[in-house]
């Protein structure tokens, strides 16, 4: 049976090499993202390594954009296997929190929560009616509550509360046919990451290929970092 993945903001960085790794195992894997030209060009050079891709347009804040992604895996697929919610901004580095403006929370807590909520919603009922599902939402070590401290502090908040998503639609689900786990990539050369990082994008992404397969009997509701639990 042919299995799907959808990975959001999957023109660049984390998200375009999960897109490479999850297709290589052989899923059909709809690259997500907010800017089509972008988008399409990544396409274009998946395709060039005869991987399989197909697009759709989303902006993960637009809940009209969502309807239209579900509707088109309801009427062209039927089915989706794999939610991989990897879109996310990083707009107040090294800012105090009561520094910022109310346009960066709100940008943050709208990419970053609401964007993995408005998915989840909408692919949880799809994954539900084919008994089968595994959830990967990219998250951060500044998300753990247990080491939080000064700064950065819409962000960090922001991936404090998709984990908390995270373990919430756990519990909601059932577990053995869905899975839902967080993870973090570590600091990674990206856009976002800088080049100073310490870990490509290719090894930020072996942990969603495994949160991606998990068997059955696999964990569910968790937080990790290269197959280990991080603390909350």
């Amino acid at each position: 049976m042919k299995r799907y993945a959808l990975v959001t903001c999957g023109n660049r960085g984390i998200g375009f090499e999960a897109c490479r790794q999850l297709a290589k195992v052989g899923f059909t894997v709809i690259l997500a993202s907010r800017d089509e030209s972008k988008g399409l060009r990544a396409v274009d050079e998946l395709k060039s390594e005869n991987l399989d891709i197909l697009y759709h347009k989303l902006d993960v804040t637009s809940r009209d954009d969502v309807d239209k992604i579900v509707r088109f895996i309801e009427k062209e697929i039927g089915r989706l296997d794999v939610l991989v919610n990897n879109a996310g901004v990083y707009l107040d580095e090294g800012r105090n929190l009561l520094d910022i403006e109310d346009e960066v929370m709100k940008t943050t807590k709208d990419v970053n929560l609401m964007g993995p909520f408005y998915l989840c919603r909408a692919i949880v009922p799809i994954m539900n009616k084919n008994k089968y599902g595994r959830i990967v939402n990219v998250s951060s070590g500044l998300g753990s509550v247990s080491s939080m401290s000064a700064g950065t502090g819409a962000y960090k908040i922001s991936k404090a509360a998709l984990n908390s998503l995270t373990r919430i639609i756990a519990a909601e689900v059932d577990s053995k046919q869905i899975k839902v786990n967080s993870l973090s990539p570590g600091w990674v050369r990206t856009g976002m990451g800088g080049k100073h990082a310490n870990r490509t994008p290719k090894e930020a992404t072996e942990g969603i290929i495994w949160l991606a397969t998990l068997p059955e009997d696999g964990p569910t509701g968790g937080f990790f970092r290269d197959q280990k639990q991080l603390s909350w």
